[in-house]
């Protein structure tokens, strides 16, 4: 018998990289007790990054929501761990050195046992606080790897950092594969070698299944020396998020690895649960491309959890590119198109940009670079024509050192900017700033909370915080479901239009005419590129029979719609994203 692996259920990440928002907090304090039912997990991820912003966005106490979310797993003596970014905690950008320490403080009080840190860039000088500031505060310090792949980020590199991470006191490791592109072998031989030269420290993996190399990374790590596995459970497994806990306790177990069983009562119970929370409204903000694995991300590395953003920030642009294109006289792209072109530019100019790890917030700056290259080059100018200030940060070294060197013609360009490159340590450029919020509380009369939680969500979150203190959030957010639930509300597809359809095509002219029925109640998706401007196929489209003509973006899955019989698209009536009723005409052929 191998030794154990312990699971953790990261059930924030499942969300974080499906959709937009978290479960409330009356719909976390019912799916916490099925989950410690289930009786397979150690470690639970219950907060960190994202979670208490979003909580704030839609109105809700970020802080009651933690202490409710933890309560009954710190019963059942579940371990909690919260992720964040180091030098950006919780947000996007830099935060004051007082914020980060008063961060793990309230934490631990809150009920979270575990803080993740990670870097972006790697940089030890990030994490260093992040390590200091957990174990001041009585938690246990899992410092992270960010993850990934090209000729830089060898196993001698990440050892480097791993040297420089114990040294400053860290507890854990975790190899932090946010993409999933990390290569299993190599994994596998991090692993071992952080275990030889440091076994007292836990290692803990966490791989998104983006690209579909996650499960044989998990059993590589596991053969190594990894004591826990991240893992997720339907129905938001797979896809950009991460493997499910049935299939990874199998594939270790018939390793011969010592796993806990599955209370699977209590699985199919949690999973029925988190379906609930989707038909909801968290469903609403969940794109459907991110349940879909792609293996075009093995080349660009971009991570699963922010699919949906890049998807909508290229919808934006992709008409102002066909229009610039076309003007100068070169042809026009489709969505799916100009999807392929955004992961090969992001793969061409990445080891230009010094290979910093795609993770949160540099695969956002690595992503916005490559689109507006890609519009720049369909208008005829050069490539780095626009660059926005935060990608600036990155590359002038505000932020951390690169992995890697610049290209020539960035460090040029720079200089040709009058810019100036950075090399002190990013946190001097945060000063405190808890005495101004404090300030700013007393004056609006708010209270600073039990153990300084709402001073520290208003200093991590200060405009969110503000938002929900006014009520504005919540308004918007409502406003905001309303409006989403309308644009899918079921209506039925234009009866007049389907009725001339009828009428016309069921004549002589057309003896033979096949109505195309909706398969499922949904969004219409005439092409699976998940956007709106795609079309319906034109009229004498050759079909065969059984081939998908089109999919309907039900609650529960993507569901295919095929052609009953081989011939020709007659016509259609129902446009793309319209919202279908199981058994409504959508089109007809011949």
């Amino acid at each position: 018998m191998k030794k154990e692996i312990k699971f953790s259920l990261v059930y924030r990440d499942m969300w974080q990289s499906s959709g937009k928002y978290q479960p409330r907090v009356d719909q976390l304090e019912r799916v916490a007790p099925v989950i410690v039912e289930m009786g397979c997990f150690d470690r639970i991820e219950t907060n960190g990054g994202a979670f208490e912003q979003v909580n704030l966005m839609y109105g809700e106490n970020p802080n009651k929501a933690v202490r409710a979310w933890t309560k009954a797993f710190n019963r059942a003596g579940i371990q909690t761990h919260m992720l964040e970014r180091a030098l950006n905690g919780l947000r996007m950008y830099g935060v004051p050195k007082d914020v980060r320490r008063l961060m793990p403080k309230v934490k631990k009080a809150q009920g979270v046992d575990i803080m993740r840190s990670f870097c972006g860039l790697n940089d030890p000088r990030n994490l260093e606080l992040s390590v200091r500031y957990a174990k001041e505060a009585g938690m246990v310090s899992q410092a992270a790897l960010s993850i990934t792949h090209s000729p830089v980020h060898t196993v001698e590199y990440y050892m480097g950092i791993v040297d420089r991470l114990v040294e400053f006191g860290a507890d854990e490791i975790c190899l932090k594969d946010m993409a999933g592109v990390g290569r299993p072998a190599t994994l596998g031989r991090l692993v071992k070698e952080i275990k030889t030269k440091y076994p007292h420290i836990v290692v803990q993996y966490h791989g998104h299944t983006g690209p579909g190399l996650s499960m044989a990374s998990t059993l590589m790590v596991a053969e190594a020396g990894a004591d826990v596995i991240d893992c997720a459970m339907e129905p938001l497994s797979w896809g950009m998020v991460h493997p499910d806990v049935i299939s990874v306790q199998a594939m270790l177990k018939d390793a011969g690895f010592l796993v806990k069983d599955i209370n699977m009562d209590a699985y199919m119970a949690a999973r029925k649960l988190t379906q609930e929370f989707i038909d909801d409204f968290l469903g609403l903000y969940i794109n459907p491309g991110n349940r879909v694995s792609t293996s075009l991300l093995v080349g660009c590395g971009l991570p699963g959890g922010m699919m949906g953003s890049m998807m909508s920030d290229l919808r934006g642009v992709h008409g102002a590119i066909n229009m610039a294109l076309k003007k100068n006289g070169k042809p026009e792209v489709s969505f799916e198109e100009l999807t392929v072109q955004l992961f090969q530019e992001v793969e061409h100019i990445w080891p230009m940009l010094g290979y910093p790890p795609l993770v949160t917030p540099f695969s956002q700056y690595t992503k916005n670079i490559a689109v507006m290259n890609l519009l720049a080059m369909a208008q005829g100018k050069p490539r780095f024509s626009q660059i926005d200030k935060d990608s600036w940060s990155m590359i002038l070294g505000r932020a951390g050192k690169l992995p890697g060197p610049l290209a020539p013609e960035i460090v040029e360009l720079a200089k040709q900017q009058g810019m100036e490159f950075y090399d002190g340590n990013p946190q001097d450029a945060y000063p405190d700033a808890l005495p101004d919020y404090i300030k700013e509380m007393e004056q609006n009369g708010w209270d600073r909370g039990e153990d300084d939680e709402e001073l520290f969500e208003l200093a991590m979150h200060d405009r969110q915080y503000r938002d929900y203190k006014s009520g504005v959030a919540k308004e918007r957010f409502n406003k905001e479901v309303a409006q989403l639930r309308a644009e899918r509300e079921p209506k039925p597809a234009a009866p007049a239009t389907a009725e001339g359809l009828a009428l016309n095509y069921i004549t002589p002219k057309h003896p033979n005419a096949t109505p195309l029925v909706a398969t499922a109640t949904g969004r219409m998706l005439w092409e699976v590129r998940f956007d709106d401007q795609s079309t319906a196929p034109a009229p004498g489209t050759e079909v065969r029979e059984g081939a998908t003509l089109a999919h309907i973006e039900a609650s529960y899955a993507v569901v295919p719609l095929v052609a009953l019989k081989g011939g020709r698209v007659i016509d259609t009536c129902v446009r793309q994203g319209q919202m279908v009723k199981k058994g409504d005409i959508v089109g007809w052929t011949e």
